[in-house]
């Protein structure tokens, strides 16, 4: 049977063709959708389920039984314990650091219009659109000729460098959007610069601040490049699996890559809430 019809025509006018729609490209495009996220999140699946792996040898690379020992036993390696309790903090203090810098910056770049601009734009994408190589080689570069020792601080500061631009990227983008009669009208009321920002400019831009305090966290989370070359002794969690990589990876780091991601996930699900509640 053709799978091209004729309409109907009406007076005066030459019959069309209509296709119908075959069935089986409603269904393919979806399928091959949902193929590449589960090859997407195949590395995550599979570190999950090796995190209820019964491994009896150094590499967890096989399965061997499940059981939950291994997050009963999930702080047992001091030195692993160590490199997240650094990871995390570090994270953190990025996250507050970039999120109060980028915030601000964000809001004087979608906000106003002065000489420079342009330049701290085209610098802001550059930071985000340049190699991590050469981010950490900059880095390094610069604390070497000030003498600056590298350790726990300097991979503090050098993921606040790469992080602010995220933030403020984020913060400008909802800054341009903004409707200032808001604020006007808040002014015109009585209200301070700092009440006014307080109780409306705050709350209408935080979804941006949200979003790119989440960002940086998960950036400095997970860096491993620019860490490299600025940790000096100190060690963090990526650090530390890159190094355990070439003995053997313990199943305890699958455990703590779960709960990392799964309280990024919460995140997202909590910021998602939030947001259709302030809509609706």
């Amino acid at each position: 049977m053709s799978a091209v019809t004729m309409a109907e025509p009406t007076v005066g006018q030459a019959p069309t063709p209509v296709r119908r729609r075959r069935t089986g490209m409603r269904w393919l495009l979806p399928a091959w959708g949902w193929l590449v996220i589960l090859w997407l999140c195949s590395p995550i699946i599979v570190m999950i389920v090796f995190g209820f792996n019964d491994t009896k040898s150094k590499f967890n690379i096989r399965w061997q039984g499940f059981t939950l020992r291994w997050y009963r036993q999930l702080f047992a390696i001091s030195d692993l314990t160590k490199a997240l309790e650094n990871s995390i903090t570090i994270a953190v203090i990025t996250t507050l650091i970039a999120t109060a810098l980028g915030t601000l910056l964000g809001m004087s770049l979608g906000r106003y219009r002065f000489r420079g601009s342009g330049s701290i734009n085209l610098v802001l994408f550059a930071n985000v659109a340049a190699s991590e190589i050469v981010l950490g080689a900059s880095l390094l570069s610069l604390f070497i000729t000030l003498g600056v020792a590298r350790g726990y601080w300097t991979i503090v500061i050098a993921h606040v460098m790469f992080s602010v631009a995220y933030v403020a990227i984020t913060v400008r983008a909802r800054v341009v959007g903004l409707d200032r009669s808001l604020e006007d009208a808040a002014r015109d009321l009585g209200a301070g610069a700092l009440i006014a920002f307080w109780r409306v400019t705050l709350p209408l831009i935080a979804p941006g601040v949200m979003a790119g305090a989440l960002l940086a966290f998960a950036l400095s989370i997970d860096d491993f490049i620019i860490t490299n070359f600025n940790s000096g002794n100190t060690v963090t969690f990526p650090l530390w699996v890159w190094g355990a990589s070439r003995v053997g990876v313990p199943p305890q780091v699958n455990v703590m890559g779960t709960l990392i991601f799964m309280f990024g996930v919460l995140l997202a699900v909590v910021g998602a809430t939030a947001n259709r509640r302030k809509r609706v």
